[in-house]
């Protein structure tokens, strides 16, 4: 026990002392997780169907206190797509009752939540969720308000696609509103006259205050585990400038070294990243 204890505190220092060498070039502020390989896992290990979730569970833990310490402010994982839906019934209801689980899990003040101070949003098409787990992340979200130090948005009934359809809808309701506002106003004698055409105009500016990830910067890294090199839906408004990371391991798999690697490639292509993104 006594040489696991410093075993453990000899690798807490050592981790800390690279961070320290990390921070000397520029720090990713938001870092989005693509937890891929999950049942890949459970089959490589001979495990039963659905403990690959629970087995990533510790990896996404140890990514949201690496993440931490090394000073990223936000973190998103994609935990489940709307398209996960569409898998086998009795999979979809463990999946569900594994995340209310740990969601509630969270809130316990022994957690990594609490004792970072962690902000936890749900982002998507959250009344696609059942209720037990819809009730439990609004919990979630309205006891971690308060907390600054770090941001954790976890992707749940999310596709981009269905965020940008979203976004579309809300923004047209919203100039639409303010349109019948001007004529009950009698703006232009009740016609909409040309200012007040160029402001009902949606912009983009309109469509990014109303997707779901509008409550966070565009990822600088996007890292997707088990070597797949797609996006599968995910962020493809927010990732057009961020840098791509595939490394084989399946999800439980991921640890320290691969986060590292991926930190280090963003501080490498920093100014191109950079420069791109002035170009918007």
């Amino acid at each position: 026990m006594g040489e696991d204890r410093f075993f453990g505190s000899s690798l807490t220092i050592l981790r800390r002392f690279l961070f320290r060498i990390l921070a000397v070039g520029p720090i990713p502020n938001h870092i989005a997780f693509i937890m891929d390989g999950n049942r890949r896992y459970a089959k490589k290990q001979n495990l039963e169907q659905g403990a690959g979730h629970k087995a990533g569970f510790p990896a996404l833990m140890s990514m949201l206190k690496y993440c931490y310490e090394l000073g990223v402010k936000f973190i998103t994982v994609y935990a489940f797509s709307i398209d996960n839906f569409k898998r086998r019934p009795e999979e979809v209801q463990y999946v569900m009752d594994l995340m209310q689980e740990k969601i509630e899990g969270l809130l316990k003040e022994e957690s990594i939540v609490n004792q970072y101070g962690v902000r936890v949003y749900f982002v998507g098409n959250l009344k696609l969720l059942n209720e037990p787990v819809r009730v439990a992340a609004e919990k979630a979200m309205l006891a971690t308000a308060n907390n600054t130090n770090t941001v954790l948005l976890i992707c749940m009934a999310y596709t981009s696609s269905d965020e940008i359809v979203h976004s579309i809808q809300n923004s047209c309701q919203e100039k639409w509103d303010q349109m019948q506002a001007s004529k009950v106003n009698g703006a232009c004698n009740g016609d909409i006259c040309k200012q007040e055409k160029e402001r009902c105009a949606i912009k983009l500016v309109d469509l990014e205050k109303h997707m779901y990830m509008g409550v966070a910067p565009d990822p600088d890294i996007l890292i997707r585990s088990s070597g797949e090199m797609r996006l599968s839906n995910f962020l493809l408004w927010q990732s057009a400038n961020c840098l791509l990371y595939s490394p084989s391991a399946l999800w439980p798999e991921i640890g320290l070294r691969h986060l590292v690697w991926a930190v280090l490639n963003f501080q490498r292509n920093h100014s191109y990243l950079e420069k791109k993104k002035k170009q918007l």
